[in-house]
């Protein structure tokens, strides 16, 4: 055990440990309490007399066993090897020997076992019989195996036994804390301290000298912030084990104090040698299993981990001496002349201990403090949101200098915010200026040195502290001559260390005099200084400088033109002198808060050298809640672990053919987050990605920070923390129901007290800071039962239907039910506590208690994200019999209302009180296929106008789908692998990614697919050796296959979209050809055969229900299928295209009564106004009514676009403002680079015929085409793209730039071949046309130099295409009509004449074709 304890590298290995040693002990415990024993100590085995005594006080007692009979024993554990029993010589003597065979290892000393004699045949029940003659104290029964545990409430017992535990466990234990949620994991520092007395000491003085020794060394250790943990005795010693950071005693400087403590106990047991043989300490640091470890009956608070084995060697390898690891030496912050590096000796089992240090003691070293500030400034990262501390800076500084008075300027804030950043910053301006700057920083050992800052900042001035020692007199007098007489030279001797000879004037001076002399002639010196140059003083951590500097400080400010500025820290306490220099009226104190959100991003896109981070890797930094120190740890931590995967933005993507591939393209197909300021031609520009093996969520915080992290959650009461504890457990975001059902024992009112208290003091939060905590409960309690193994038999839906409901409305709307944390890096330190058996069972009941509440809103009707999930899987139970789905509820809108009547729920008891009873309209309706998509539109339009807002739940109730995204789907995917459900897992990580299509949140769809593909593992190269990881059943296969295609076609990748797409089809078997043969053959059977085979919905719901999940399927995969063939304008292309949305119909009209209906009308009508089949489209305003009912902001922001071009078109320019207002509120919610093209576009239109609106700047919308055109999102929307280059091309023509309107001009030529006849392909053609009839048009002038002879025919042809191609869109046909008469006039040399005064634009568009004779003219 011993040796597997040093070898323990991680927090899981220790964790193994901490099991393993509490499973040995729980045997070992229970055998022993059986046979009537009890255990004190693990050692050997050991007989006689002992003697038990009490030390300590009345606070704090420790019981100790001293005999010859407890040394014996501890010889025995010595000379006993592995797998070895040893007895001492007593205990031999007093055992049946004849019974054993045994070896003697010392004559009287010990013996070993090596077998026990047994007579054949050997009768174990009548061999127990007999001993039990000799076991009075055995229990026969199943009862308490102590009886120390039948005793009767005793109160003075009670007082006495409680002196015995420690104060940390006792507040726990009265707080009424569970054993199980003691135990923690936590960085701690050790101290042991042995001490050997002499062989000849009585027994009685011994325990004096014992006694003594713990009550200094139990006060030494509290005063310091540790706690006396226990005490072992040995022979003629004992060794005291001192622990600093158990919980609830953390502090952030606790290595300093465990050495100083530790020197201070070394001295006061080295006062009497004649007492003491020798005493040795050994401190070391790092992380141990801080719990409870034993049997129920018998258990026991200690620490378990390597450097407790580590500290117990190093005693034995370094005797007489205070030695430390060097963990315990770079972390205590204390100066490196206070240690000395001890020789490495070998110790039992460690192979590498590191290296060892000697402490000696705090100890003042002749020597000066360094002329530097905490941090250097960087030239390629500009300081962040810090213009107003700056402004304060430079106004004070000009009051400086005009007023000829001192100025100060102190910054406060907490640690890490970038205090040191802005000094180094300021350094750097005013030296820039040529000011003389004095820059220094301290540390917390420099506060207990009188005068030690102004000696270091005055030495520093004279240019001494740099120079060599033997230089250092004669600089110094330099700068002194001429100043300061030269017979006071000798008042700086001891100051700055310079030896000049006394003078008869200052040796009769007094101390108080030769103070005051000094502190005169310095200010003297710098006054001289300040009239040829500016000084400022630049001090950092001034919260640790002594009370005399802040006295001389006060004096200089008051006397002479001197600016400083400073650096505090508000948690620590000023002494009397700073604060009267904070009250000066030449002082200011200025406040430094934390970063806001985008700018903790771009600094963490400077940390890692990218333009962009993934939306999770934000989500991860969030937890930095702004500190500019915690972000750059962070990501400093995530580089050191090669976290990362960089890839370079200018690189030309290509179409990529599998998944595994495509992280890199995904972070390409969002916004970035920041680029450099000025960003030099050809500077190579990256984007970072997570590896998809990293999981940010359970990546362990640097030790740094959680030491910072776990300090504050010490400060706490013990309940807060346990609070604190379980809360970090569900997540960032957690609902206090949950939060109750994690807290034993706690009712409403005290959960919601102790919230008061955390809200109160900033460490929990609302997400809305305009919410206050309600003063009674809302909630009763929770009535739902939690499905387990022992509770999944009850009814689940009698009588607590209703309950469930309350809870599913409260959890979606955002009442004051949700908490967040607001302490940075709390929650992920608090989580990281928990030891991984406790860990788990934790998170299974999130996970128990969460599953009723996924599915979507109360506003959607509830189902689950992916259509009819649940009924779809092969099996609803996971490994440990636990339900994975919600009770289900399915119940329609109005919009379903209009096409199905016959949706059946599973039970009564599921039915929702808005499900009403279909109408006679409703019948006919979904009886009949509507003739046409207005007929359809139509009619829902008059159901909506037919619905009241006191009746429909669409209407009265905002979407929360968001919302349980983030609070149910999210953090369930989490618990469920944590608890190691990889199963329920995936199931949850479909949904989730569903919910995040719905949202048009791309991105987070392909993370959470990105996971779900890493539980499936690496797909293998032959079919046949496919093996998932996780068992799935088809349907979720097949959906996973789709989604995946869904996220592809959103990134543009096409191909591989394809390919998933005709994937998902043929896990739910539906094959899509792949030849033009078999498009031929399948639309055959479409059109002829498979209306004949249509059958009627079978009678069992859930057997139906599973059909329409596989429908659902089917129907997505042929929409995206006609969609990705749609964008390719070939006639093999149309032809796929044509199958797939009959096939897409066909299915829709399989269960007539129950299919998605109004997606089909909608798609139906897309493709055939993009294809030019029919001479109908979608009327806008009713669209974007169903858009907004529906929840898609995707498509709402499509529909949005569709309303600008009709607005644009009727020349309503106030209106088209109106709608570019909505759809950039729309889009500015995610990260929609489509989105925001069709925006930008629509920009340029208002921009160049718009009369001069600026809803946003040309160069933004440059800037953003120069950044997004080489996404594959955009490379794949070539009728979007056409109009952006189009329009582009004609804005450059307008300012006469010729050159970039033929580059742009040059793209445009390029995408005009693969648009289609969609509205956005329309008018990419109408601006393509734009840009060739001024071509045209700037012939005669020489404008061009490459222009091809053909280019009026070739504009011609165009023409021709245009009205042959886009007879869907007749709102522009009258605009290109104007646009080819005017190519026909210009032959004839008349439109020349008219057209040179008049911009080019405006030419063409609007002023010149008002009469409409060229119109007449070309229809003739």
């Amino acid at each position: 055990m011993d040796r597997f304890s040093l070898t323990c590298k991680s927090e899981r290995d220790m964790d193994k440990l901490a099991h393993i040693f509490s499973y040995y002990i729980s045997d070992i415990v229970e055998h022993v309490l059986c046979f009537g024993g009890d255990i004190l100590n693990i050692t050997g085995l050991s007989a006689g007399r002992i003697s038990q005594v009490i030390v300590g006080d009345e606070r704090q007692q420790y019981l100790l066993v001293i005999g010859r009979d407890v040394d014996d024993v501890r010889l025995a554990q010595r000379l006993a090897q592995a797998n070895e029993i040893v007895l001492s010589w007593n205990c031999w003597m007093l055992c049946e020997q004849y019974m054993f065979e045994v070896e003697i290892m010392r004559e009287d000393e010990a013996v070993k076992l090596r077998d026990m004699r047994i007579i054949d045949p050997f009768d174990f029940d009548e061999h127990f019989d007999k001993c039990l003659d000799y076991l009075p104290h055995y229990r026969t029964s199943a009862e308490t195996l102590r009886t120390a545990l039948e005793l009767d409430p005793h109160s003075d017992l009670d007082q006495k036994l409680r002196k015995h535990i420690m104060k940390n466990l006792l507040k726990k234990i009265d707080e009424g804390q569970p054993v199980e949620y003691v135990s923690e994991f936590r960085t701690v520092t050790l101290v042991l301290v042995s001490l050997e007395f002499h062989k000849t000491a009585w027994m009685l003085h011994l325990c004096h000298l014992i006694q003594e020794s713990a009550l200094y060394i139990s006060t030494v250790i509290e005063k310091g912030g540790g706690q006396l943990s226990r005490i072992f005795m040995f022979e003629k010693g004992c060794m005291f084990l001192c622990v600093f950071g158990l919980p609830g005693d953390k502090k952030p400087d606790e290595c300093a104090h465990a050495l100083e403590s530790s020197f201070s106990i070394f001295s006061f047991c080295w006062e009497n040698p004649a007492k003491t043989k020798l005493v040795s300490i050994s401190i070391t640091n790092g992380p141990v299993f801080c719990g409870v470890v034993g049997a129920v009956a018998r258990h026991e608070y200690t620490v378990i981990g390597p450097k407790v084995s580590l500290a117990a060697r190093m005693i034995t390898a370094y005797p007489g001496l205070v030695s430390c690891d060097e963990i315990t030496y770079l972390r205590s912050m204390l100066p490196a002349y206070n240690f000395k590096k001890l020789p490495e000796k070998m110790m039992k089992n460690i192979s590498n201990p590191g290296k060892i240090y000697e402490y000696l003691g705090h100890r003042r070293c002749i020597m000066f403090g360094k002329r530097h500030l905490a941090r250097k400034r960087n030239k390629n990262r500009p300081l962040l949101d810090r213009e107003k501390e700056l402004e304060a800076f430079q106004m004070a500084q000009q009051r400086c200098l005009h007023q000829k008075k001192g100025q100060a300027v102190l910054y406060e804030g907490g640690k890490g915010y970038g205090k040191s950043q802005l000094l180094a910053e300021i350094n750097f301006l005013t030296q820039k200026e040529g000011h003389r700057v004095l820059p220094l920083m301290l540390k917390e050992a420099d506060s207990k040195q009188c005068f030690y800052a102004i000696q270091t900042l005055m030495a520093i001035f004279f240019e001494i502290d740099t120079c060599p020692a033997y230089y250092r007199q004669e600089c110094l007098q330099r700068h002194l001559r001429g100043i300061v007489e030269e017979q006071l030279h000798c008042l700086f001797n001891d100051l700055l260390f310079v030896k000049f000879p006394l003078s008869f004037k200052v040796s009769h001076m007094d101390d108080v005099a030769r103070q005051k002399k000094v502190k005169a002639c310095f200010i003297k010196v710098l006054q001289e200084a300040a009239r040829e140059t500016p000084l400022i003083f630049l001090i950092d951590e001034a919260q640790y400088m002594d009370a005399a500097s802040w006295e001389f400080l006060e004096t200089l400010l008051s006397s002479m033109p001197i600016m400083m500025v400073m650096t505090l820290t508000p948690i620590f306490t000023l002494c009397g002198w700073a604060q009267h220099f904070l009250q000066s009226p030449q002082a200011i104190l200025m406040p430094i808060t934390k970063l806001a959100t985008t700018s903790l991003l771009r600094m963490a896109c400077w940390e890692l050298g990218v333009v962009s981070i993934p939306q999770e890797l934000q989500i991860y930094l969030h937890r930095c809640f702004g500190n500019p120190l915690y972000c750059e740890v962070l990501c400093q931590d995530l580089l050191s672990k090669d976290m990362l995967l960089f890839h370079d933005l200018q690189k030309e993507e290509e179409e990529n053919s599998k998944w595994e591939t495509l992280s890199a393209n995904a972070m390409k197909s969002i916004m970035y987050s920041m680029f450099p300021a000025n960003s030099e031609e050809g500077q190579e520009l990256y984007v970072c990605t997570v590896k998809d093996d990293v999981n940010l969520d359970t990546v362990l915080l640097p030790p740094f920070l959680k030491e910072i992290a776990v300090s504050q959650l010490d400060q706490l009461s013990p309940e807060e923390q346990l609070l604190v504890k379980c809360a970090a457990i569900i997540g960032h975001s957690f609902h206090i129901d949950l939060l109750q059902h994690l807290l034993p024992g706690w009712d409403k009112n005290k959960l919601l007290q102790v919230l008061r208290a955390l809200v109160d003091i900033h460490v929990l939060c609302w997400p809305d800071k305009s919410q206050e905590l309600p003063a009674e409960p809302i909630l009763v309690p929770s009535s739902i039962d939690i499905i387990d193994e022992t509770k999944e038999k009850k009814t689940k839906l009698d009588g607590g239907s209703a309950s469930l409901l309350r809870l599913k409305e409260e959890l979606s709307l955002p009442q004051t039910e949700v908490l967040e944390f607001g302490v940075p890096l709390l929650q992920a330190a608090a989580w990281e506590l928990w030891p991984k058996e406790q860990q788990i069972a934790l998170h299974l009941e999130c996970a128990c208690f969460l599953q009723v509440l996924a599915c979507r809103c109360g506003s959607c009707h509830g189902g689950d994200f992916v259509p009819f999930h649940r009924f779809a899987v092969c099996s609803t139970k996971n490994s440990k019999g636990t339900s994975r789905f919600c009770p289900y509820r399915d119940t329609g809108s109005v919009l379903t209302q209009v096409i199905t009547e016959k949706l059946q729920l599973p039970s009564p008891q599921d039915s929702s009180p808005f499900q009403m009873k279909p109408s006679r309209t409703q019948e006919a309706f979904s009886s009949e296929c509507c003739r046409t998509e207005e007929e359809f539109l139509d009619q829902v339009k008059r159901k909506l106008a037919q619905t009241s807002p006191e009746k429909d739940l669409l209407t009265t109730k905002p979407c929360h789908c968001k919302d349980i995204l983030k609070l149910v789907l999210s953090p369930l995917t989490q618990h469920c692998l944590v608890i190691g459900e990889t199963t329920c897992a995936f199931y949850y990580l479909l949904e989730a990614a569903a919910a995040s299509l719905d949202l048009s949140d791309n991105y987070m769809a392909f993370f959470y697919l990105r996971k779900a593909s890493s539980l499936l593992g690496q797909p293998s190269a032959f079919s046949f050796l496919k093996k998932h990881k996780v068992k799935i059943c088809q349907f979720e296969e097949a959906t996973f296959c789709r989604l995946l295609s869904e996220v592809c076609f959103n990134m543009g990748h096409i191909t591989l979209a394809k390919k998933l797409a005709r994937k998902a089809l043929r896990l739910l078997k539906r094959n899509f050809p792949w030849t033009w043969f078999g498009v031929l053959f399948q639309t055959f059977l479409e059109k002829y055969w498979h209306p004949c085979t249509l059958s009627q919905p079978p009678n069992n719901p859930s057997e139906n229900k599973k059909n329409l999940a596989v429908l659902q399927q089917q129907v997505h995969c042929l929409s995206l299928l006609w969609q990705l063939y749609n964008l390719e304008a070939t006639a093999s292309s149309y032809r796929f295209a044509c199958l797939a949305t009959l096939m897409q119909k066909n299915s829709a009209e399989e269960f007539a009564n129950e299919a998605q209906v109004v997606s089909t009308y909608v798609e139906l009508s897309q493709f055939s106004q993009s294809m030019g089949i029919k001479d109908k489209w979608l009327h806008c305003f009713q669209a974007r009514e169903i858009c907004r009912h529906l929840k898609k902001p995707a498509l709402e922001n499509l529909v949005l676009s569709v309303l600008f071009r009709s607005a644009f078109l009727k020349k309503k320019f106030g209106l088209c403002v109106h709608v570019l207002e909505s759809q950039w509120a729309l889009i500015s919610q995610g990260y929609d680079v489509l989105g925001l093209a069709c925006f930008y576009s629509a920009c340029l239109d208002l921009l160049l015929y718009g009369k001069g609106l600026l809803f946003r700047p040309f160069s933004e919308c440059l800037r953003f085409v120069q950044i997004y055109e080489h996404s594959r999102v955009l490379f794949s929307q070539s009728n979007v793209m056409l109009g952006v280059h189009s329009s582009l091309a004609m804005w450059f023509a307008q300012e006469s730039q010729w050159g970039l309107f033929e580059h742009y001009f040059s793209k445009a030529c390029q995408l005009v071949k693969r648009t289609n006849a969609s509205l956005f392909g329309a008018h990419g053609f109408v601006r393509f046309l734009e840009c060739h009839v001024l071509m045209l048009q700037k012939i005669p002038e020489g404008i061009f130099m490459h222009i091809p002879l053909e280019l009026r025919s070739q504009t011609l042809e165009y023409f021709k295409e245009f009205f042959s191609r886009c007879v869907t869109c007749p709102v522009y046909h009258q605009w290109v009509s104007e646009l080819k008469a005017s190519v026909m006039r210009c032959e004839k040399r008349e439109f020349m004449s008219l057209t040179n005064s008049i911009r080019p634009f405006d030419t063409c568009l609007t002023r010149i074709w008002i009469k409409g004779e060229f119109l007449q003219e070309n229809n003739s």
